[in-house]
């Protein structure tokens, strides 16, 4: 019998996902710390277990899209729509500060405007993915802080469409813009929508109640919702977790989300694991070698700025200060979406090869570290250890 040779190399990573699994779990670490470690340990610099990532990050962004249909279930229409203010307003203000922040910088060593704004955009831009898996994982999604860093992180996402436009003007690519009006119309789709379901009580989608003695149809029931709005809003120009996302809100408000959380689970944590490792892969080993003390002052620095930003936003809206600098530790790495402005900026020259490789980097090893720093800030405010989800069934 022929032996599949990718076999070995799935076995590897297992065996190593769960081995770290188990250690962190030990240290009351989140997973997410082991399925990037895995990420860097399986990827070419290191064994070469699997070396095609473009094919990992396909599979991982599919586990995007399950993460965020899984939160939109467990999230309050109403509480949402109420905190409008601390997600918009501070959000813009956190861009904007953000930006500022790397003019002072750009205008000492004579950065190009096109430069600065690119790097001000990156370092604006927080995980969506490690920070509303670490908040589930610890029961934390219902918290003011979990709220309050889900409305920001979705304001986020909305604004990586403008980000983008802006960054294509001013970098002179002359790109085409004639869905322009496509994503502002799937913008106000989606804001009216969340509007709809804020404002309801309950809703009836008649499609689902017969799913719910068949089991078998009940896994492909759950994910073409979860995709076909995903699709929908990605075909607007949007992002597709934002699709997913309102899908699971829907859900939500539908009170159909124990049995879509039965039938999907499993293949969440598969693809959010996913997800991780192709993160980790990403990280360009010798590049980090070569620049690693660069890289650790640049993660740092971005670290604890990010952190007091964020927390000095929230306190000038109006939250008490241990939950405002809880609340900064958790936006204050630099998220995935990030890696696709960077690459706007070295397709229209803005930034060099290697200012590329930096950020890249950059970003990647503030993923890896953004858990220990989140539970470093939680010490030295003297929070509670995190309840997992685990530990609470035990």
């Amino acid at each position: 019998m022929h032996l599949d040779p990718a076999m070995a190399s799935i076995v590897g990573a297992l065996f190593l996902i769960l081995a770290l699994g188990v250690l962190l779990r030990f240290l009351n670490q989140p997973y997410v710390v082991a399925y990037l470690i895995a990420g860097v340990l399986i990827g070419p610099g290191v064994m070469g277990l699997f070396d095609d990532t473009e094919a990992l990050a396909r599979f991982g962004a599919v586990g995007v899209v399950l993460l965020l249909f899984f939160i939109g279930m467990e999230v309050s229409p109403r509480r949402l729509a109420a905190n409008w203010k601390v997600s918009f307003v501070g959000t813009m203000l956190q861009i904007m500060v953000s930006v500022g922040c790397v003019w002072l910088v750009g205008t000492w060593l004579d950065w190009p405007f096109g430069r600065v704004l690119m790097l001000g955009f990156v370092i604006s831009l927080s995980s969506t993915a490690v920070i509303l898996k670490i908040l589930g994982d610890w029961g934390e999604l219902d918290t003011p802080v979990g709220q309050d860093a889900l409305g920001i992180l979705l304001v986020q996402d909305f604004a990586v469409v403008p980000m983008l436009i802006i960054l294509d003007h001013v970098g002179g690519s002359g790109g085409e813009h004639s869905n322009i009006w496509l994503q502002v119309c799937g913008g106000i789709v989606i804001l009216a929508t969340l509007a709809y379901l804020s404002v309801r009580e309950e809703i009836r989608l008649p499609m689902l109640n017969w799913l719910k003695q068949d089991e078998e149809l009940q896994l492909f029931g759950a994910l073409s919702i979860c995709f076909g709005i995903a699709l929908l809003t990605g075909w607007l120009g949007l992002s597709t977790a934002l699709g997913s996302f309102l899908a699971g809100m829907i859900i939500g408000v539908a009170r159909e989300t124990r049995w879509v959380h039965h039938s999907l689970e499993p293949f969440r944590v598969v693809l959010v694991a996913i997800f991780f490792m192709s993160m980790g892969m990403m990280l360009d080993l010798q590049f980090v070698r070569e620049n690693l003390g660069l890289i650790l002052v640049l993660v740092l620095l971005i670290l604890v700025v990010n952190t007091f930003i964020n927390a000095a936003i929230l306190r000038l809206l109006g939250d008490p200060w241990k939950e405002t600098l809880y609340a900064g530790a958790l936006l204050a790495q630099i998220g995935e979406f990030s890696f696709v402005l960077a690459a706007v900026g070295i397709h229209s020259h803005t930034i060099t090869e290697y200012g590329y490789q930096l950020v890249i980097s950059t970003i990647a090893v503030s993923l890896l570290f953004s858990p220990a720093w989140i539970m470093l800030m939680r010490r030295m405010l003297s929070l509670p250890a995190p309840r997992t989800r685990l530990s609470e069934r035990s």
